[in-house]
């Protein structure tokens, strides 16, 4: 089995490194992953300046670019095959509910999504978590058992570990995203210049994060694992769309 791994903390990772340690040991690893921090980048392409790969001495490949930049670029010429897999982790901090509309990591995955097997985005919710080899444990457990389930094209299976010590996790929940609710407001500082500067806030408390919710299951201490697919088509709402769109045209009828 081909690997490719990538991340959203940087090419320098413990998570990073332990995936590439503990799947090394179940397929080929390729790891192309960002040269710097890139949390929060989403789906952000380079477009307006060349990027630059440099092949470190462990082997990985460190990229001037996003976390979607180095799966897009990996996929399309730099390695120059095509691999089964795309695994993007283990991120270091939860990506529950709204977080995926930011998440590198889980932009990383979802650049994989026409791969024929799903891709995966890990994440262990604890910030201060170092167990990250029983964490990649976690993650060749699922990418062994992925033959065994077909699931649809642009598929991404978006896991999350619990804040507790490996023998205590319960189980894997299937899970759907919660949600949360607005982020806290922006943090205004001023520097010994006198110019004015903002921080982004935390994110928002836990508003829908009931039983089924990929919150819940975290709260409980099991694995979430959550399918995501980039169609963001909100279909319960296209017949009433289409009614407030022919009133429009009726108007601009009207006006004609």
């Amino acid at each position: 089995m081909e690997i490719l791994l990538s991340n959203d903390d940087g090419v320098s990772s413990p998570g990073l490194q332990a995936h590439a340690d503990i799947l090394a040991e179940i397929g080929n690893i390729h790891v192309v992953a960002p040269d710097a921090n890139c949390s929060g980048f989403s789906h952000a392409l380079t477009l307006e300046k060349p990027l630059r790969p440099i092949t470190l001495n462990n082997g990985f490949v460190a990229l001037n670019g996003t976390p979607a930049d180095c799966v897009h670029i990996a996929l399309n010429g730099l390695l120059g095959f095509t691999p089964d897999l795309v695994v993007s982790g283990i991120n270091i901090g939860a990506n529950l509910g709204d977080d995926v509309l930011y998440s590198g990591t889980v932009a990383a995955a979802m650049e994989g999504r026409f791969l024929a097997t799903p891709s995966l985005a890990v994440s262990m919710v604890d910030k201060q978590a170092e167990d990250f080899q029983s964490a990649a444990k976690i993650t060749r457990l699922l990418v062994e058992a992925l033959p065994t389930f077909k699931l649809p094209s642009h598929t991404v299976l978006n896991v999350n570990i619990p804040p507790v010590a490996p023998e205590k996790i319960k189980g894997i929940a299937v899970t759907r995203l919660g949600h949360r609710g607005p982020a806290k407001d922006v943090v205004k500082i001023e520097d010994p210049r006198g110019q004015t500067h903002y921080w982004i806030g935390a994110a928002g408390e836990e508003l829908d994060a009931g039983p089924g919710t990929d919150f819940h299951a975290i709260r409980e201490g099991y694995i979430s694992i959550t399918p995501l697919k980039a169609d963001m088509s909100y279909y319960e709402e296209f017949d009433k769309l289409a009614d407030w769109v022919a009133g429009i045209n009726q108007i601009d009828s009207d006006l004609n």
